[in-house]
């Protein structure tokens, strides 16, 4: 029987050191050489860590492992659980590549919009990498997911929004300038937009759903146009108590409008929702060992 540490294999966990260490060396880099050289912040615990940086002269490294420890304490206690003890790896990791990269990358002064662009992909890049193998750079995600369990209503995501928009105004304050805040933005938005191409590729589509009387002429149309399945559903309308089938067919985006026009063609009077897909796996798409 092959051993395992915390549920995992030993060549699991070095996959995922090697992901973490790449991650991390890519994140650093474009905060360093990029981002922060141009008055710009990643965004958060990394992004006060970069300022405090610039107030005190401690290095962002530090700075970041010295803001994570007592959360990630908390998040062990709290929480609990692999997603804790991986994501505590990477901090470190981040921590140290922080360290190493200040002291041997060049930093680079030019055109704010450049550094906000281009530092948000290389950050993006990296993010994705420590993401795929199911941990994050800890510090407000933990946060995120603490005061979510305690307050349902709250999510995980509107705690990253009020997180980044709070360190946003930080450095639009301690810079003295609204523009660097907004050039924040940007590296923010380039960021999470390459971690979501990185993450989930081509493989990002839509899902077509259509209340419908017709559902084998749909069906049969759609197989021999567009080439997809399509599943079906029975259901009862809330008002009127009429029973109806719904149909749902997971496509790419550039095969939205064709298997909305053959909805239309053939039952004019159905009721079409088209909605995003985050992820697809299976036959067609992205299959699981890939």
């Amino acid at each position: 029987m092959k051993k395992r540490i915390f549920g995992l294999s030993v060549k699991e966990i070095i996959i995922d050191l090697l992901f973490y260490i790449v991650g991390c060396a890519i994140y650093s880099v474009a905060v360093t050489s990029l981002i922060t050289p141009n008055a710009v912040s990643p965004g958060g615990f990394t992004g006060i860590a970069a300022v405090v940086n610039y107030l005190t002269g401690f290095s962002t490294g530090f700075v970041l492992l010295v803001l994570n420890i007592p959360v990630i304490i908390l998040g062990i206690v709290k929480l609990g659980g692999i997603f804790i003890v991986k994501t505590a790896i990477a901090t470190g990791i981040l921590s140290l590549c922080l360290e190493i990269s200040e002291r041997l990358v060049p930093q680079f002064t030019v055109n704010k919009i450049l550094a906000s662009i281009f530092g948000g992909i290389l950050t993006g890049a990296g993010l994705s990498l420590i993401l795929r193998r199911g941990a994050t750079t800890g510090g407000v995600d933990i946060i995120g997911k603490l005061v979510n369990r305690r307050f349902r209503y709250i999510t995980v995501g509107k705690v990253i929004f009020v997180a980044d928009i709070m360190v946003i105004a930080f450095v639009s304050v301690v810079y003295k300038n609204i523009e660097s805040g907004l050039y924040s933005i940007v590296a923010m938005y380039a960021s999470a937009r390459v971690t979501d191409a990185i993450l989930y590729g081509l493989d990002k589509g839509k899902i077509v759903y259509a209340v419908t009387d017709k559902p084998e002429e749909i069906c049969n149309r759609v197989s021999e146009r567009v080439e997809r399945g399509v599943t079906r559903l029975s259901v009862t309308g809330g008002y009127t108590g009429d029973n109806h089938t719904m149909l749902m067919c997971t496509v790419r985006i550039n095969e939205v409008s064709a298997v909305c026009d053959i909805v239309k063609e053939i039952d004019p009077k159905a009721f079409v929702v088209v909605s995003d897909a985050g992820e697809i796996i299976g036959e067609g798409f992205k299959t699981d060992d890939s």
